[in-house]
């Protein structure tokens, strides 16, 4: 319960300072790529017009935007705990009332059961405080037939890929210092990518919490996967 509650304390430190630099952010960390991921996570999302997503951990929003901009009067839901990432990303939305706004963590969703027709985090369940627990919300939310899509960072297997990367990574925080004045929030950033689970572990995690059929491609060797699962 400590661990739980100090992680949801760092996490919260952590996005207070960066939101107003999140977006460069993800662009340093994955050297730009991270609008490449998205684009293609987007493709396999694929809703339909009266389709519900929820946005979990939307941050600045930059998710509910593409696929707003892909597929016009999409029924959105952005969710996020750290309420200034959500306000920062607000002025994209005001004009598009089918994109609600919701302050709430993935470990507690304010939404009734079988709501959503897809359940979408992008770069966020790394940083959920109980992952397990957040999965399990994830499951209870989402309708019968709904679909579970999850974009990440995980830990590289290739040898030379993985001491490239570990090069690089080692740089993240003097260059956060040099953009925030902090180099603390890179370094929870860049550790969480170490401490996270593998692509098989977690998708034992997905079939823990009941969803089905759960599988997952790899992006550049394995830098990112995106994971997808179904409630059946």
């Amino acid at each position: 319960m400590k661990t739980t509650k100090l992680k949801k304390k760092i996490v919260k430190k952590v996005f207070d300072k960066v939101h107003d630099k999140y977006d460069f952010m993800n662009d340093i960390m994955s050297l730009g790529s991270h609008r490449l991921w998205k684009k293609e996570f987007i493709k396999i999302i694929n809703p339909k017009p009266s389709e519900i997503i929820i946005d979990m951990a939307s941050g600045t929003g930059d998710i509910s935007k593409l696929i707003s901009n892909k597929y016009s009067n999409q029924n959105i839901l952005r969710m996020d705990p750290n309420y200034l990432m959500l306000k920062k990303g607000s002025n994209n939305f005001k004009k598009n009332e089918k994109i609600v706004e919701i302050c709430a963590s993935a470990e507690n969703i304010p939404l009734k059961d079988n709501l959503v027709d897809t359940y979408a985090i992008s770069f966020g369940i790394r940083n959920a405080y109980d992952t397990q627990k957040a999965l399990e919300e994830a499951f209870r939310i989402t309708k019968k037939g709904g679909k579970f899509i999850c974009l990440e960072f995980f830990k590289i297997n290739r040898p030379i890929l993985k001491e490239l990367y570990k090069i690089y990574s080692n740089t993240i925080p003097t260059i956060g210092e040099i953009i925030v004045g902090d180099r603390k929030p890179y370094e929870y950033l860049t550790s969480s990518i170490e401490k996270f689970y593998t692509q098989d572990e977690f998708k034992n995690m997905l079939e823990k919490s009941k969803f089905k059929n759960v599988n997952y491609i790899n992006l550049m060797a394995g830098v990112v996967s995106i994971h997808t699962a179904w409630k059946i």
